[in-house]
C-alpha cells in the first residue's frame, strides 16, 4: 500500500496553484478594467447564471438544510481524510484499478506521462479537469512530445485561442460568439470558411472536430467531481457528453484528482447532486452524470489509473481557520455573485482558481509569502455575497481576513525597520488617545484642500496612501472640522464686555 504524503509539497516547475501568475492582482486588475468588451461579456454571462441559479434554488424549501448537510459532510471528510484515502485506494485496487500518490505537480506530471508512454500513445483526449490545469499537465505533456486535446467546448476554445481559462465552470466566459467564431476559423482544421457565430453552428463545428479524436485516441485523462471511499467509485458531472465519450471509449483512463474530493459513502452523493447542478449551471440536474468503479471486462476502459494529488492540500488542511476552503466543490457560485470578479475577470487573479475561492485556495495551498499570492486576499470588498451563495457554506470573507492577517505577520517578520503602516498606526494611536489630541489633528485637515483639484477631489496621495487613491478619489476635506462647526454653532461664546460686577447686577452667572 502506498504511503500517504501529509507534508508540504516540493516547489515544482509546473503547477503551484498559480501556474499562469505573472503579475500581482492590483496590476492585472487595473489593466483588465480598461477592457470594456471583457466587462460586457462577464456582466452578461454572470448575470444570466445568477438568475437561473436563484430560480432553481427557490424551488427547494430545504435548500439551507442541504447546504448545512453538505458543509457537515465535508467537515467529516477533512477530519478523517487519511483513513478515507486508504479506504478509497483499497476499493479501487480491489476492482482492478491502480492508485498512484503524487506529493506535488512534478510527481503527478511524471506519473501521467509515464502511463501514457507505457501505452505507446502520443496523444490523449481530456475531459475538463481543474487539477490538471493546476499542475500544468498540458504544458508538461507538450514538452514530452504528447498532444493533449481538450474536449469540453469552453476548454477547447481557450486551448485553440492560446489563452487561459477565466472561470472555473465556463473557462471561455470572457469570449463572445464572434470572438469564438474567429478562433475556430483561424485554428480549427477543416472548418467551413463560411462559419457564422450562430451557437448551433459553432457547436456542430466543435463536435465534428472532436468526434475524430474520440474515435481514434486510446488514452483519456479526466478529473473527478467526487470519489466514494466505501466503494471506490468515481463521478464526473458535465453538460455536453464529451465526458461520457472520454470515460467510455478509450482503452486507458487516467484520472487526476485532488485528495479533498472524497465522500465517505454512496448515500452522501445524493446531497451533492442536489447542490452542485443548481449552484453551478442553474439546472435541477446536470445532463450527464458518469460513474465508474474500477475496470469491467468488455465495458469501457480496460486500464484505469487514479492519481491522488496533494500539491499543497495538506498545507491548507493544517490551517485550522482556512481548511474549510478544501470543502469547495468547484461550482463557481461565488464567482458569479462577486462584484470584483465581474469587473476584472479571472485572468487578473493569476491563478488556476480565480474569483473568491481562488483568493483563498492559492495562498492556503502554496503560501501567503509567495509574491503572486500575497495580494489575493485583498481582492475582495468583503461584502459576503460569496458566503451566501456557497452551497457548502465556506465562509470566504472570514478566511480572507485571516489570510490578510497572515500576510501582515509575514511582512513584519521580514522587516527590520518600521513600515509606513507601522508609523501611521503609531501616530493614529496618539491622535485617538484623547479628545485634545484629535482636536489638534483636525485643525490641520483644511490644509488637505490644497491637494484637491478644481473638482474638489484628491486623486493622488503619496506613499502608502497612494494605494487608496490608485482606485478611488477622496473628496476634499471641509473648511472646518465637525468639532469646530459644533463649537461655533452650538456652544455659546462668553460675553467678556461686562465686568464681573455688572454681570452680577444683571443676574447672570459669573
Amino acid at each position: 500500500m502506498s504511503q500517504i504524503s501529509l507534508g508540504m509539497p516540493r516547489i515544482a516547475s509546473y503547477g503551484s496553484g498559480n501556474l499562469f501568475a505573472t503579475e500581482s492582482f492590483p496590476h492585472a486588475a487595473h489593466r483588465d478594467l480598461d477592457n470594456a468588451q471583457l466587462r460586457a461579456n462577464l456582466g452578461h454571462a454572470t448575470g444570466t447564471i445568477r438568475e437561473k441559479r436563484l430560480k432553481v434554488v427557490a424551488e427547494l424549501p430545504d435548500w439551507e438544510e442541504l447546504r448545512e448537510a453538505g458543509s457537515v459532510l465535508k467537515q467529516q471528510v477533512m477530519a478523517d481524510l487519511p483513513r478515507l484515502l486508504v479506504q478509497l485506494e483499497e476499493n479501487v485496487t480491489q476492482r482492478g484499478g491502480t492508485v498512484h500518490w503524487a506529493r506535488d505537480a512534478q510527481e503527478a506530471n511524471e506519473i501521467v506521462a509515464g502511463l501514457i508512454r507505457a501505452e505507446g500513445a502520443t496523444e490523449v483526449v481530456k475531459v475538463k479537469s481543474m487539477a490538471t490545469q493546476e499542475i500544468g499537465l498540458n504544458e508538461y505533456l507538450e514538452e514530452q512530445g504528447i498532444a493533449a486535446y481538450e474536449t469540453d467546448l469552453a476548454e477547447l476554445i481557450v486551448q485553440l485561442g492560446h489563452d487561459k481559462p477565466s472561470h472555473i465552470l465556463v473557462p471561455a466566459i470572457h469570449k463572445n460568439r464572434t470572438e469564438i467564431r474567429d478562433i475556430f476559423l483561424a485554428e480549427m482544421a477543416g472548418v467551413d470558411p463560411e462559419l457564422t457565430d450562430d451557437p448551433r453552428q459553432l457547436a456542430m463545428a466543435a463536435r465534428a472536430h472532436l468526434r475524430r479524436k474520440f474515435l481514434s485516441t486510446k488514452v483519456a485523462i479526466s478529473g473527478a467531481n467526487f470519489a466514494i471511499a466505501d466503494s471506490g467509485t468515481l463521478a464526473v458531472v458535465e453538460s455536453e457528453g464529451n465526458g461520457r465519450m472520454c470515460l467510455t471509449l478509450p482503452e486507458t483512463l487516467i484520472t487526476v484528482m485532488g485528495i479533498e474530493k472524497l465522500l465517505p459513502t454512496f448515500l452522501d452523493l445524493e446531497v451533492f447532486m442536489a447542490l452542485l447542478p443548481r449552484s453551478s449551471t442553474g439546472e435541477r440536474m446536470n445532463p450527464y452524470t458518469s460513474l465508474w468503479t474500477g475496470v469491467t471486462e468488455g465495458d469501457g476502459p480496460q486500464n484505469f489509473h487514479l492519481v491522488l494529488l496533494d500539491n499543497g492540500r495538506t498545507a491548507a488542511l493544517a490551517d485550522e481557520m482556512g481548511r474549510s476552503a478544501l470543502h469547495c466543490i468547484r461550482c463557481s457560485a461565488c464567482m458569479n455573485v462577486c462584484p470584483v470578479y465581474e469587473r476584472t475577470g479571472g485572468h487578473a487573479y493569476g491563478s488556476t482558481y480565480p474569483g473568491p475561492i481562488g483568493a483563498i485556495l492559492s495562498p492556503l495551498m502554496t503560501g501567503i509569502e509567495a509574491e503572486e499570492n500575497n495580494s489575493l486576499p485583498y481582492a475582495s470588498s468583503l461584502c459576503g455575497a460569496c458566503f451566501d451563495a456557497c452551497p457548502v457554506k465556506i465562509n470566504i470573507p472570514e478566511i480572507l481576513v485571516h489570510l490578510r492577517g497572515k500576510d501582515v505577520d509575514a511582512e513584519h517578520a521580514k522587516r527590520k525597520l518600521p513600515s509606513q503602516m507601522d508609523v501611521g498606526m503609531a501616530a493614529a494611536r496618539v491622535a485617538f488617545s484623547s479628545g485634545r489630541n484629535l482636536a489638534l489633528v483636525e485643525k490641520g485637515l483644511p490644509l488637505g484642500k490644497l491637494m484637491a483639484g478644481p473638482d474638489q477631489k484628491i486623486k493622488r496621495l503619496p506613499g502608502m496612501a497612494g494605494g487608496w487613491t490608485q482606485s478611488r478619489d477622496i473628496p476634499a476635506p471641509p473648511k472646518q472640522s465637525f468639532r469646530a462647526w459644533w463649537k461655533k454653532e452650538h456652544v455659546p461664546t462668553p460675553d467678556t464686555s461686562q465686568t464681573p460686577d455688572a454681570a452680577a447686577e444683571s443676574g447672570e452667572d459669573g
